[in-house]
């Protein structure tokens, strides 16, 4: 099994890029990637799947098991040459102060993969020495494979680091990053500029991956990856939904989705048939919606202008047809959203109240969901784990379904608030959830829908 962790030392040090470039440049040499990223990251997923021209999936510890994500690991690196794991924020940052909670280090170890650092190189020599020890040594148990310097403005600088590197920490350093690499992904407020909205990307990526052909030795990232393989004791059982056919929202303005969450779906026998709020004139012939996050407030004007869209989800729905939503989801449902400048535009008007655009982080990081009474995706008193991350408050006066928490790693409660409206067959929240979290989100979704069809 090849499979290999690109880690940094901080966020911003480089490793999105690194990753894509390296994903691109193995592909173009005729061997299949499959992209992986650490956490609840959907926008450099997105990245990945167009540079591997293979989806790219999550691996999240927060949300799944140890023998889930090796399960899913397996599942999705089948037929793959090659998995490349894309970590978070720094090698050793989790969710508190302990580096096994969460972090980079404890999946690679879990993976069993190989480790690459990417180091900022560009404001220090022979120290880069002190600062790769550092991290080799605090857990002996990461397997510290190799490392890449990025933000390096000439070769001789480059060689200055790889020299001290790999005399004071046995360390092979695999190559550099120029400072002044023709390669840049411009950022909003959820993070950066999304795959779907990037122009002439493929030709870019080509380019990015020619480049890094120049500086990093490729061949040598390849053998470092081959690594032990994972068993997985877990299997899904569920039955079959045959016979159900699922609209998915997807376009620019919805896309933030688990692709282990679609596969998921249509392993059980769903039929999923994804159409556009932005450009669709109606919703797809289908017996329940699903309506994942992404940016509706940068296209809010478009969506408003598509009434014919708007007017058949709120039929959808008079007509009591399931519909599950998160954090874009329910924006849209609701009965308009309101920009910064204090620009209001209507929505499909399913649920009551309105989305609020702020300019800070309302919410952002994992936290627990608990059904405060029987809904479309939960029974009462369930747990759902999940994320948010959103700058909009959704102001309104519909009853909330969830008790929500942040919990700490003792599981002791350190806040807590209301989240999530039902409405009918509707269950739309700001909680981003992957399915292997809790299969009976899947089961109660589709069942109901089953006795929708039938009554």
């Amino acid at each position: 099994m090849k499979k290999v962790v690109i880690a940094g030392t901080s966020s911003g040090v480089g490793k999105t890029t690194l990753s894509i470039g390296l994903m691109r440049a193995i592909k173009n040499r005729n061997l299949k990637v499959q992209p992986f990223k650490i956490g609840p990251d959907y926008i450099d997923t997105a990245y990945h799947s167009f540079a591997a021209n293979r989806k790219s999936r999550n691996l999240d510890s927060y949300m799944l098991t140890e023998e889930k994500i090796k399960y899913l690991f397996n599942k999705n690196s089948k037929n793959s040459d090659i998995s490349i794991v894309e970590g978070v924020m720094g090698l050793y940052d989790g969710y508190g102060t302990d580096i096994d909670s969460h972090s980079t280090s404890y999946m690679s170890k879990l993976l069993k993969a190989p480790v690459i650092l990417v180091i900022d190189g560009s404001n220090m020599s022979s120290s880069a020495a002190a600062l790769v020890l550092g991290y080799k040594s605090i857990d002996e148990d990461v397997n510290l494979k190799g490392v890449i310097v990025n933000k390096l403005s000439s070769e001789s600088h480059f060689n200055l680091i790889k020299e001290s590197v790999e005399k004071y920490t046995g360390v092979k350093v695999l190559g550099y990053m120029p400072k002044n690499l023709d390669f840049s992904i411009e950022s909003r407020h959820l993070g950066l500029i999304q795959a779907l909205e990037m122009q002439d990307l493929d030709s870019k990526l080509d380019s990015l991956a020619n480049e890094l052909e120049k500086y990093i030795d490729i061949d040598e990232v390849v053998k470092i990856s081959e690594s032990e393989e994972l068993k997985s004791t877990f299997e899904v059982n569920l039955k079959s939904y045959e016979g159900i056919t699922l609209g998915v929202a997807y376009d620019k303005a919805f896309n933030f989705y688990y692709e282990d969450n679609i596969d998921l779906l249509e392993e059980l026998g769903v039929n999923v048939v994804k159409f556009s709020p932005l450009k669709d004139s109606q919703i797809p012939n289908c017996d329940a919606l699903y309506i994942g996050g992404g940016y509706p407030e940068v296209f809010a004007n478009d969506l408003e202008k598509n009434i014919s869209m708007r007017e058949s989800i709120k039929k959808a729905y008079e007509q009591g047809m399931p519909i599950y939503a998160e954090c874009g989801g329910l924006m849209y449902l609701g009965e308009a959203i309101e920009d910064l400048n204090g620009n209001i535009y209507e929505m499909t008007k399913v649920l009551a109240g309105k989305s609020k655009m702020t300019k800070n982080l309302q919410s952002f990081g994992y936290c627990v969901g608990i059904a405060k009474e029987d809904n479309l995706i939960a029974k009462k008193d369930n747990r759902i784990l999940g994320h948010e991350f959103h700058h909009s408050k959704f102001i309104s006066n519909e009853k909330s379904v969830y008790y929500m928490k942040k919990e700490n790693l003792q599981g002791e409660e350190i806040k807590s608030w209301n989240g999530g409206y039902s409405k009918g067959n509707v269950l739309a929240s700001y909680l981003h959830i992957h399915f292997y979290n809790n299969l009976d989100v899947v089961s109660n979704f589709l069942d109901k829908t089953y006795e929708k069809i039938r009554y």
